[in-house]
């Protein structure tokens, strides 16, 4: 077992996460529910970068069924980006369990 080699290998890997990390961080994804009525744009580093309503569910006598929707569309776009970042990492370690990718 080659010691130096493998440092190596660790340093070309760390190096390409990073890079795929700062990749990830660029790629949006959108979520929607309420047929569309409500929308999210994330990025796969679970940022939420905009929230879209449509005026026709705005109901000042009810907040709590809308507070629902956008909850619910955040916690998508959310889950799609990760779901996104955990498949472009796991290319990228051979499927390796590296701990916080």
């Amino acid at each position: 077992m080659n010691i130096a080699k493998l440092m190596q290998q660790a340093q070309q890997m760390q190096a390409g996460l990073a890079a795929k990390q700062e990749q990830l961080a660029a790629e949006i994804v959108d979520a929607s529910v309420a047929g569309g009525k409500v929308t999210v744009t994330a990025n796969c580093a679970g940022d939420v970068l905009s929230i879209k309503i449509d005026p026709s569910v705005i109901d000042p006598a009810d907040a709590e069924f809308l507070e629902g929707l956008v909850l619910k569309a955040v916690q998508e776009a959310i889950s799609k980006g990760k779901d996104k970042a955990a498949a472009e990492m796991k290319k990228l370690t051979g499927g390796l369990g590296i701990p916080g990718m």
